[in-house]
């Protein structure tokens, strides 16, 4: 490079980095590293994207300068063009989609050419919140002279680029602090003030750490306290500040905004913790009164990332014990080596006798021993130095390098019994960066003077008042901006969405909090989340919620990261780890070193987290979608707050999320050090307290045109993809001596998309409520609308502006403007058992008190609510006739009631066998409740689906069940195993091949059916289908189980294949590699899987062989599942699982 062509200070030229992303193929790709002790030799590639200014010339090597040009950022010197800026931005928004797997996406593309005009129009861009996580992160981990980057994923990053004075700077640094120091378990972090561009004028922190301790220069030249602070500490005396005169004097800050001239603050006493030094078997040392700060937070060092200079970054990790070592025996710094060697009785004279290295020794042990003593974080350089060699093989095979400077990183302790003493290292500049910068006060100009801060001449300051320690309401406001905790939900039925919202309530006390979907989430954002919660359901035995499944592959695919088994389907049940290895890290009891300065990395190392799963423990696999998430969470070595919770539907679910939800808010509170600041009491109160007042609702009559697309309504409420199906008819497939029915309802799809299904697939219906609830409801309110009036409900938004509170109605877009009937019927659930948080607000509507104190006792979810409602199951109007004194207003009905949900249906019918219809088998539900003396209750769908005309709209979709498929090669043999309703996916199995063999081939393959009902004449559904299908070769083998049938004993499904045909399922399943698809009820599922273990032991498999089996069939998708609730013996299942439950219930913590 000739004169003409050098660059300025830190610019690259475009064709040098073009250059270096594609070097011609007559240079060497890499570069040979050897470690001279393991006789190891890597290579090195990364070097070839480093930055062209490590130049060191043919006549010297400049590889032991303190502080050489290439790592200074001088901006007197510094002048960088639009292109080199843009050569800057586009290698940075490189790097980062890269790292997130997006590279060449069309959100990169979109993103580069924002960044590109942005510069071209304004000189510069402004980073993401997420870009600048990435890049902070990216600048340690390209740091060549810190020692301790293997945390570099680990670093919290403080976003305060919107501050404007020098007095939020203060803030947010006692922020810092305070997070950093967290009682002696040091946390790195970094927070960000605004960069440096002509709009923002120059930030700067003038301390070279935040806590330093001052060095007062006396008369005769000596100084007491730290001489590498004198001339800094004249300038705080010039500015007003009187030191004590001690050793260990903390400086004040020293803040610059906007380019104006710099603020002085005191740094509060109680933010800043010391250790005094002692030694583990010198006592004298302790008289020497030496002490040390804990937190090394560097604020004078400037960050590029991408082109955009942040000259105001202060950043800390902990201590190395030698660090604080030389700091202490420098002589240019405390200069205690010789009175500490004299103290120990060691001759000084001669150097030869080794009494320097003596001393520093005893120093260093004493240094470590204090911090250790009183549990602060600080590592060894043995340790340390041991840390970055693992991090440089990881970078190494992960990025083909890790640029290092070896003068800095080889300890100044005991160097060459350090390993990487050994290694060679190329030291080189990677862009996002750290650099050195000038002295603040060495470039800030006066206004309205000529001479410059620093100079010998006195100045004259405008007098300047100190700060002192903010209120506990400012620290904890201030933090809160910074911390966002994100509360992810899946669900089925919304309940999941109900407990996110309460949990949202109470982390607002102390963070920012949202809510969401995790449908809606990319998850390549989650390693920049700072705290994460998830309240997830459990579909079926196991399964995720619809709208947690592309969440949870996601997060496995991420979890695997390039290993080929990333392309596996998600499997709840198979992912999770016991729990014994899934611990809170108080659980651990660790100590503070053991922690911060563990090596392992993941991720998800700065994710702080916890799960609450909600399920019902009449299925085997409870919680598991809950289990399985918490499980990829640890994995990938995300922090657990708190250990699991779970919430069990058939007893104490609102206790138990109650519980946990207020366990894990003081566990974020103490983690993130708002716990001091917040009230958790008034916090805890918000999980029972549901904000609600009539005054803030009202009714308005809308264009009675608003209600017709009631399909689309219900899309849009239940984020759902819905079309309207007709029916075609209802068939009755009992006969007519029998008590019960099942229905076969025909629906017509009209060719719609949207209903497009497969063999084995779900039909997710929304049904109706019945009209004489509905009415009966209604004829209970105080002040209904007219029933069949389309109105719009609308809420009192209140805002604080500068000229007061100003108040304005705004349409509540919970429900879409309807009739008050067509709300009760149609989106609101008013047949589920209130919640203790409606129960609540009941009590406030009763005028009687003692129906108000029984309400308000059912409202603590405590025994007495689920006794109550599993006894009773009461539907809103039994409610209100239980409490008649209740003054019920029709907005707490339309703003409190949840929605009501979809009901789910196997479909039984073949798209091939039956083009343009649906079929499904349907159970009409009806019971009575208080043990059979209570009123009878019917089911809500099915009593819909047997009550409407012919031609009636339904509003439908498809929930695809990609796990219940037939095989593909048809000749696999398959055992269906479905009692009563259960049949109903094997109808569309036998249908398909049954098409398959008429426009095909002959299908040979086995098919068994092993069906279960009551009485051979009354419920045997689907009998001449069978036999039909039967004739056809489709099925091959069918057995029936019936468990009424007279004269006879009861038999059930598992009856049949354990004793009846279990060298046939052998043969079919074992030798055959057949495929196992069993549909009902829970119970009757887990039966089938205990006869199916027993015929496996049976034919000569050890009983752990036979649970390893079937796990692996089910992870080879061999073992299919479709199970529903329970449907028979419900009382008697439920009665004893909660009966059970408490028994076995531990108290939470």
């Amino acid at each position: 490079m000739d004169g003409s062509q050098k660059p300025r200070n830190n610019e690259i030229l475009p064709g040098e980095r073009a250059e270096l992303r594609n070097p011609s193929s007559s240079k060497q790709r890499f570069e040979t590293l050897k470690n001279w002790e393991t006789d190891k030799v890597q290579r090195d590639t990364l070097h070839l994207k480093a930055c062209p200014v490590n130049v060191c010339d043919r006549a010297k090597c400049n590889g032991s300068v303190m502080n050489p040009s290439q790592m200074i950022s001088d901006p007197r010197n510094e002048s960088r063009s639009p292109e080199a800026i843009v050569q800057l931005a586009t290698d940075f928004i490189d790097q980062y989609y890269e790292s997130a797997k997006r590279f060449k996406s069309e959100a990169h593309l979109n993103r580069l050419h924002e960044v590109k005009q942005s510069i071209k129009g304004q000189g510069t861009f402004t980073l993401t919140e997420h870009e600048l996580i990435f890049g902070a992160k990216t600048a340690w981990r390209n740091a060549p002279r810190c020692i301790g980057r293997i945390q570099w994923n680990k670093l919290q990053v403080f976003d305060c680029r919107h501050i404007t004075s020098t007095a939020e700077m203060f803030e947010a640094i006692c922020t810092h602090l305070k997070y950093a120091t967290n009682k002696g378990n040091i946390r790195s972090c970094i927070t960000f003030f605004p960069p440096r561009n002509e709009a923002n004028g120059e930030f700067r922190v003038w301390n070279p750490q935040l806590i330093r301790y001052a060095g007062y220069r006396q008369l005769d030249g000596s100084v007491i306290g730290d001489p590498v602070n004198v001339e800094f500490t004249q300038i705080c005396e010039r500015l007003g500040w009187v030191g004590k005169g001690g050793r260990f004097d903390v400086l004040p800050l020293l803040l610059q905004a906007n380019s104006k001239d710099p603020d002085m603050y005191e740094v509060p006493t109680n933010l800043v913790l010391e250790v005094d030094i002692k030694h583990p078997k010198f006592d004298w040392l302790e008289k020497m009164g030496l002490k040390w700060y804990a937190v090394p937070a560097v604020s004078n060092m400037l960050i590029d990332i991408g082109g955009i200079q942040f000259p105001a970054c202060p950043f800390n990790g902990w201590f190395m014990g030698t660090e604080i070592g030389r700091d202490l025996c420098d002589t240019t710094r405390y200069n205690i080596l010789e009175p500490l060697a004299k103290q120990m009785g060691l001759h000084t004279k001669n150097n030869s006798s080794l009494w320097k290295d003596k001393a520093v020794l005893e120093l260093n042990i004493s240094i470590l021993h204090s911090f250790q003593s009183n549990n602060v974080t600080i590592m060894d350089h043995h340790a340390a130095t041991e840390s970055f060699m693992k991090h440089f093989s990881n970078e190494l095979r992960l990025r083909g390098g890790c640029p290092g400077d070896w003068v800095w990183l080889v300890p100044p302790v005991s160097g060459s019994t350090t390993p990487i003493f050994h290694q060679e290292i190329f030291n080189y500049i990677l862009n996002p960066t750290c650099y050195y910068q000038p002295d603040a006060w060495k470039l800030h100009t006066l206004k309205n003077r000529d001479q410059k801060v620093g100079k010998t001449k006195k100045i004259h300051f405008k007098e300047l008042a100190r700060s002192v320690l903010l209120a506990s309401t400012m620290m904890t406001k201030a933090m809160a901006k910074r911390v966002k905790a994100t509360i992810f939900y899946a669900t089925e039925t919304g309940k999941s969405l109900t407990y996110a919202k309460i949990l949202r309530e109470i982390f607002n006390h102390a963070f920012d909090a949202k809510i969401v979907a995790m449908d809606e989430y990319d998850i390549w954002l989650l390693e920049y989340e700072s705290l994460v919660l998830v309240v997830t359901s459990t579909f079926g035995n196991g399964d995720p919620p619809e709208n947690g499944e592309t969440f949870a592959q996601a997060l496995q695919d991420m979890g695997n990261g390039d290993n080929e088994s990333s392309s596996k389907k998600f499997d709840s049940v198979n992912t999770v780890a016991p729990l014994q290895k899934r611990v809170s890290f108080h659980a651990k009891n660790t100590t503070a070193n053991q922690d911060n300065t563990s090596e392992e990395q993941g991720i998800l190392a700065n994710v702080k987290f916890s799960v609450f799963g909600l399920g019902s423990r009449a299925y085997p696999n409870f919680c598991a979608f809950g289990h399985a998430i918490d499980t990829m969470l640890g994995d990938m070595k995300a922090e657990r707050l708190l250990e699991i919770g779970e919430g069990d539907e058939l007893s104490g679910q609102e206790d138990s999320f109650r519980h946990w939800a207020q366990n894990v808010f003081s566990a974020a509170c103490d983690s993130f050090c708002l716990k001091e600041d917040v009230n958790i009491e008034i916090a805890n109160a918000s999980l029972s307290n549901t904000t609600y007042h009539p005054s803030n609702y009202r009714f308005k009559s809308v264009d009675i045109a608003a209600e017709e697309n009631i399909t689309g309504d219900l899309g849009k409420m239940h984020k759902k993809h819905l079309s309207s199906c007709r029916l075609i008819e209802r068939i009755n497939l009992q006969s007519a001596e029998s008590k019960r029915s099942t229905i076969l309802v025909k629906l017509d799809t009209n060719d719609s998309p949207l209903l497009d299904f497969e063999p084995g697939d779900h039909l997710g219906i929304y049904p109706c409520n019945q009209p004489e609830l509905v009415d009966g409801l209604i004829s209970k309110l105080e002040d209904a609308p007219a029933k069949d009036d389309v109105i719009q409900m609308e809420t009192l938004k209140r805002k604080n502006t500068h000229l007061g509170i100003i108040e304005n109605w705004e349409a509540d877009v919970r429900l879409p403007p309807c009739s008050l009937r067509t709300a009760l019927t149609r989106f609101l659930d008013i047949t589920t058992p209130p919640t203790p948080q409606i129960l609540s607000l009941l009590a406030e509507c009763a005028q009687d008190e003692n129906e108000k104190t029984k309400l308000k006792v059912l409202s603590e979810g405590s025994f007495a609510y689920e006794d109550w409602k599993f006894q009773s199951f009461p539907n809103f109007l039994e409610i209100l006739e239980e409490f008649p004194s209740i003054k019920l207003s029709s907005s707490l009905l339309l703003s409190q009631l949840p929605f009501l949900q979809c009901r789910y249906y196997s479909i039984s019918s073949s798209p091939n066998y039956h083009p343009g219809q649906i079929h499904c088998t349907v159970s009409v539900v009806s019971y009575t409740t208080k043990g059979g003396s209570g009123p009878v209750h019917h089911g809500v769908c099915s009593s819909y689906l047997n009550r409407i005309p012919a031609g009636e709209k339904i509003s439908c979709f498809i929930r695809h069940a990609s796990g219940f498929r037939l095989p593909k090669d048809p000749s696999t043999p398959c055992l269906l195993i479905g009692p009563g309703t259960g049949i109903a996916p094997f109808r569309s199995f036998w249908q398909q091949r049954i098409y398959e063999t008429s426009s095909e081939a002959k299908v040979n393959g086995t098919m068994a059916l092993l069906f279960g009902c009551r009485h051979p004449l009354h419920d045997h559904l689907y009998k001449k289908e069978v036999e039909e299908a039967k004739k056809l070769g489709v099925i091959s083998h069918s057995y029936t189980a019936f468990s009424r049938s007279p004269h006879t004993p009861k038999t059930y499904v598992q009856h049949i294949l354990e004793n009846e045909i279990s060298d046939f399922v052998f043969d079919s399943i074992h030798n055959r590699n057949g495929h196992f698809y069993v549909c009902g009820d829970v119970t009757m599922a887990a039966d089938v899987n205990r006869a199916f273990k027993s015929v496996l032991v049976k034919n000569g498999m050890m009983k752990e062989d036979s649970d390893n089996y079937i796990r692996k069939m089910k992870s080879d998708n061999r073992y299919h599942e479709d199970i529903f609730g329970v449907t028979l013996r419900t009382s008697e299942v439920t009665d004893s699982v909660r009966k059970h439950v408490r028994k076995n219930s531990i108290k939470p913590l």
